[in-house]
């Protein structure tokens, strides 16, 4: 049977090495092998028979159809695989998933211990350029996940060598594949693997946690797989990134929320300010006084959504306002946010409970565990002591419950989570493993399910306020970071960047009575260390990558920190308050431009000219499809440099100080930036008032 979509047809044939074809438009085929499981002990390809669809396609979100395919497994008739496609109208990249089921009593089964699941094959013989991108590499030098592409050559494949993607394209100058999976996890801690053979076939498969040992298989428990992708373009590599990056900002995810430009303002910056340099409390700031006058600020600013971080509630669990710190439980804030046209959002710590929390008592068997040790109650941001809760129990559904309550009490629609470690629990009364699977394996099972009840728990929250954002904190080490969480949410990329051991400077965490972290100040430094995750905007939108500047004066340090957060990161944090008024007013003005063209800026991956830090490093986020869009310039030395478009640029445009411009011929731009010290330099086109200069 065949499916057919704009860019691309999908005909499933049921062959254990050629299950379905992609057959993509001027572009050669693809054929994809069955997946491979291990039931009852045996080794079972999912060749079918009695192929036929399920239903009509269905809608999901406002532009995806989802399609499902029902064959049954030649060598088990007991078994059947579901199939589902989801496709896209002008995208030529599927997402697919498998779901096998039996109609008896059976299980899953692993050899020597180790999963024996193979989600996917494919050949790449005919297309010999080969990259594995890595998303969730964490660069020690910026303390951040940054993007690796590697080059992988006949070596690779003649010593069967294995590597984790979770992105792998192959091509020619003309012709490119893309296979990913969503899941999540720190490089080198692999889930899932792709194997290099000698003939250049690649195969997908599990390495650890994709099930465990003995797990039911029977009419009322099927298997479901994570979500794969595969694509195939006309053109080069470039051609190819840029389609897989509209894919992943425009389909991938229902939850729309995630995918807006918005301009955040965090309270945390201050609140750390406020305790290392104030020598206070983290929590003194955080009352209704001082946020309502930071609101008023935040709005001059420019800001969309207005985030409280931690200490707006009396206790982890139960999420419920402090009413010592804000009386009326949020409701002058929530009416001032209002009345500016912002949004509400709030902070939270989804693995922990405090003590006396009401959603703790009732989940006691939902407690984290670890080798026979429940979690023990330890201090949370000077609030009550807590407990570590498994999301992977059924507390995942208690948790989103707490959201859909608190979007509707307060009217929080954007949800801050932090502290969600990808390891912690080997507790065999939760949804990772039982009694007869040993605790190291539940821990891993536990490990690879917890970004799918993440993702679980936003789409709940979703599905109740469609304009909700979730955005995952991964400001440290042993996240789950990947495509998994992207298909519902975002990531909450830097915090303040390195600490001094990152860079060998003595610090003892105990007794130091200073900052841990170093890029704290305001000046170029600390744009450096934000700005270096950009690359990844080649395949994944930074605007999906949450990193916060600093809005303090001089007015250098605040062009440099907003031609940064231009580029998509889009967050501020920092004292508000204690911004000079024609500083408020510079970022009120240059927000409002960018509020202009930030579409256009999302839709478009940025090219960039020099290395971070050097002179100059420059960035274009024009859209080819509208002309409009920005380009900065930082530079740290006194100087003049000049810029020519990749990109055609509207006539339209208007720039900072230290801007000279013309138009070529072809209607690129060529721009000359001036510096007489460390700053930026910003043009966006697609405005009006080339002559006017800010």
């Amino acid at each position: 049977m065949k499916i057919e979509g704009t860019r691309f047809a999908i005909e499933v044939l049921g062959q254990a090495d050629r299950l379905w074809t992609y057959t993509g438009k001027a572009c050669a085929a693809v054929n994809v092998a069955a997946p491979v499981f291990h039931v009852d002990g045996k080794t079972v390809p999912a060749g079918l028979k009695d192929i036929r669809p399920m239903r009509g396609p269905q809608n999901v979100g406002d532009l995806c159809s989802e399609h499902h395919v029902l064959g049954t497994f030649v060598e088990r008739p007991d078994l059947s695989l579901k199939m589902i496609f989801r496709i896209a109208p002008d995208c030529p990249v599927v997402r697919f998933r498998y779901v096998l089921k039996s109609k008896t009593a059976c299980m899953l089964t692993k050899a020597a211990g180790r999963d024996e699941l193979v989600y996917l094959g494919v050949s790449v013989a005919d297309r010999p350029d080969v990259k594995e991108v890595q998303v969730s590499t964490f660069n020690e030098m910026v303390h951040s996940y940054c993007p690796v592409e590697n080059e992988l050559t006949d070596r690779h494949f003649q010593n069967g060598t294995l590597v984790m993607g979770p992105i792998l394209t192959a091509g020619t100058p003309t012709d490119g594949l893309l296979v990913a999976y969503e899941h999540g996890s720190q490089v080198p801690d692999a889930f899932l693997q792709y194997a290099l053979a000698p003939d250049r076939r690649i195969e997908l498969r599990a390495v650890k946690g994709n099930y465990y040992h003995g797990q039911a298989l029977d009419p009322k428990s099927p298997y479901e797989t994570i979500w794969l992708q595969l694509a195939v373009v006309a053109g080069s590599e470039e051609t190819l990134a840029g389609e897989y990056r509209t894919f992943v900002l425009k389909h991938q995810s229902a939850n729309k929320g995630s995918r807006r430009p918005y301009i955040f303002y965090n309270t945390w910056a201050f609140q750390e300010r406020n305790k290392w340099w104030g020598k206070h409390a983290y929590l003194d700031s955080m009352n209704q006084e001082r946020m309502l006058a930071e609101i008023d600020v935040a709005h001059r600013m420019g800001v969309d959504v207005f985030v409280l971080d931690t200490g707006w509630y009396e206790k982890t669990g139960d999420w419920r306002v402090n009413r010592q710190r804000f009386p009326d439980g949020l409701k002058a804030v929530r009416e001032k946010l209002t009345a500016y046209g912002m949004k509400l959002g709030l902070w939270f710590s989804p693995t922990e409970a405090a003590v006396s929390s009401r959603i703790l008592n009732e989940h006691r068997d939902c407690l984290m565990s670890w080798k026979g040790t429940q979690s023990h109650p330890h201090a949370v941001w000077e609030t009550e002591e807590s407990q570590n809760i498994c999301l992977v129990s059924r507390y995942a559904d208690a948790f989103a419950d707490e959201l859909v309550r608190l979007v509707k009490e307060v009217g929080v629609t954007y949800f801050k989570w932090d502290a969600i470690g990808q390891y912690g629990c080997d507790d065999p009364r939760h949804q990772h493993g039982a009694e007869t699977n040993a605790g190291d394996e539940r821990a891993e099972c536990y490990a690879f399910r917890q970004p799918m009840a993440m993702a679980h728990i936003v789409d709940r929250v979703c599905a109740a306020c469609p304009e909700a954002i979730v955005d995952f904190d991964i400001t440290e080490g042993g996240r789950c970071v990947g495509l998994s969480f992207l298909s519902a949410g975002k990531y909450f990329l830097i915090n303040n960047g390195p600490y001094y051991p990152n860079y060998d400077i003595p610090y003892d965490w105990a007794t130091a009575g200073t900052w841990s972290n170093m890029f704290v100040n305001p000046g170029p430094a600390r744009g450096w260390i934000c700005r270096t995750p950009l690359t990844i905007d080649k395949w994944i939108p930074s605007v999906l990558f949450l990193t916060h500047y600093l809005p303090d004066d001089p007015a250098d340090s605040q062009l440099i920190n907003i031609a940064s957060l231009i580029l998509g990161q889009n967050g501020i944090w920092g004292d508000l308050l204690q911004i000079s008024d024609e500083g408020v007013k510079r970022f009120g003005r240059l927000l409002t431009l960018y509020k202009h063209v930030r579409y256009d800026v999302t839709e478009s991956a940025a090219i960039r000219t020099g290395p971070v830090g050097g002179n100059p490093e420059i960035y274009e986020k024009i859209s080819e499809r509208s002309e409009r869009g920005v380009v900065v310039a930082f530079a740290s030395a006194a100087g003049r440099y000049t810029y020519v478009t990749h990109r055609k640029a509207m006539p339209k445009c208007f720039s900072t100080e230290g801007v000279t411009l013309t138009h070529d011929a072809e209607g690129h731009a060529v721009i000359t930036f001036e510096f007489s010290r460390p700053s930026a330099r910003i043009v966006f086109f697609g405005v009006d008032g080339c002559e006017r200069r800010m």
